[in-house]
C-alpha cells in the first residue's frame, strides 16, 4: 500500500539551468569584489594616493629639482610611472588577498558552490581587480596633477596599457592567491617579484642610460613595456618599440588568463 498517489509525489527541485553565461552569478561575483575594496576605501584608495605623493616629494623635490628628461620636467616624466605603479600593485593586491583570505577563513565553498564556470570565476575576479587598479590610478592622477601638469598625447595608449596592466596583475594575483598557503608566500611574491620588477622598469629613470648588461636585461621586464607605453600616452615619447609593447601586453593578458582558467578548472589547491 502506497502512502500517497503518484500524482502527489514530491520531486526534488531541479537545478537551475544557465545556458551560455551565468550573467546574474558573474555580476554578483564582480559586485562582491568591488564592494569588498570600497568598504575599506581609506586603505584601498586613500593610502595609495599618499604613497604616490610621497614618491613625488622624494624623487622630484629632493632629487629631481629643476632637472629635465626628454625635454620635460622630471616630475612630468616620473608621474605616469607612479600612476602605473599604483595600478599594478593594487590590481594584484585585490585578487590575491580576496582568494587568500577566503582560503584561510574556509570560505572557498562560497565561490565554488554557485553555478559558476571556471571562466566566469576568472572574469569576475580579474574584472574586480582591474576595477580597483584603474580606480586607484584615476585617483592618483587627480592627486598628482597639481604637482605635475601632464599633457595627453595619445589617449589610446593610456587606456590600452592601463587596462592591460590592471588585467595582467589581476590575473597574477589570482594565480598567487590560489598558490599561496600562508601570508608569507604572498609576501614573498610581492617583495621578491612584484616590487623589484616595478622599480627596475624605468619608472624613475631612462633605461637607455643604464650600463650593460642591465640595459638589455630591462627589455625582458614586461613592466618596462607597460610603463613605457603608458608614459607614451601622456608625453608622446617612448624608449621601446610600441608595437612590441602592445603585442606583449595582449599575449601576456591572454596567457595569464588561460593559466588562471586552468587553475580553477583543475581546482588547484582549492579542491581535494
Amino acid at each position: 500500500m502506497r502512502d500517497m498517489p503518484d500524482a502527489e509525489t514530491v520531486l526534488p527541485p531541479q537545478p537551475r539551468a544557465y545556458p551560455g553565461v551565468n550573467w546574474p552569478g558573474l555580476r554578483t561575483l564582480y559586485v562582491r569584489e568591488v564592494r569588498r575594496f570600497l568598504k575599506v576605501g581609506l586603505q584601498t584608495l586613500a593610502a595609495p594616493v599618499v604613497t604616490a605623493l610621497l614618491y613625488m616629494l622624494v624623487f622630484v623635490v629632493a632629487v629631481g629639482g629643476a632637472r629635465e628628461v626628454h625635454g620635460v620636467a622630471y616630475g612630468t616624466f616620473v608621474a605616469p610611472g607612479l600612476i602605473m605603479m599604483q595600478i599594478l600593485s593594487n590590481a594584484f593586491a585585490n585578487s590575491s588577498s580576496s582568494l587568500l583570505q577566503a582560503k584561510f577563513n574556509g570560505l572557498m565553498g562560497d565561490f565554488l558552490t554557485p553555478p559558476l564556470t571556471p571562466g566566469e570565476h576568472v572574469v569576475g575576479f580579474g574584472a574586480g581587480a582591474a576595477t580597483r587598479g584603474i580606480l586607484v590610478g584615476v585617483v592618483s592622477l587627480a592627486a598628482i596633477l597639481p604637482f605635475a601638469r601632464l599633457p595627453v598625447a595619445q589617449p589610446w595608449a593610456i587606456a590600452y596599457f592601463g587596462l592591460g596592466a590592471a588585467l595582467i596583475m589581476g590575473f597574477i594575483g589570482i594565480m598567487a592567491g590560489l598558490w599561496a598557503e600562508k601570508f608569507d608566500h604572498m609576501a614573498a611574491v610581492t617583495n621578491f617579484v612584484i616590487m623589484p620588477m616595478t622599480f627596475l622598469s624605468g619608472t624613475f629613470y631612462l633605461v637607455e642610460r643604464l650600463p650593460e648588461p642591465f640595459r638589455t636585461l630591462s627589455h625582458y621586464n614586461p613592466f618596462f613595456y607597460l610603463i613605457d607605453g603608458f608614459r607614451y600616452g601622456f608625453l608622446g615619447q617612448a624608449e621601446s618599440d610600441l608595437a612590441v609593447g602592445a603585442a606583449m601586453t595582449a599575449i601576456l593578458t591572454l596567457a595569464l588568463g588561460w593559466a588562471c582558467l586552468w587553475m580553477f578548472r583543475v581546482g588547484y589547491k582549492i579542491k581535494t
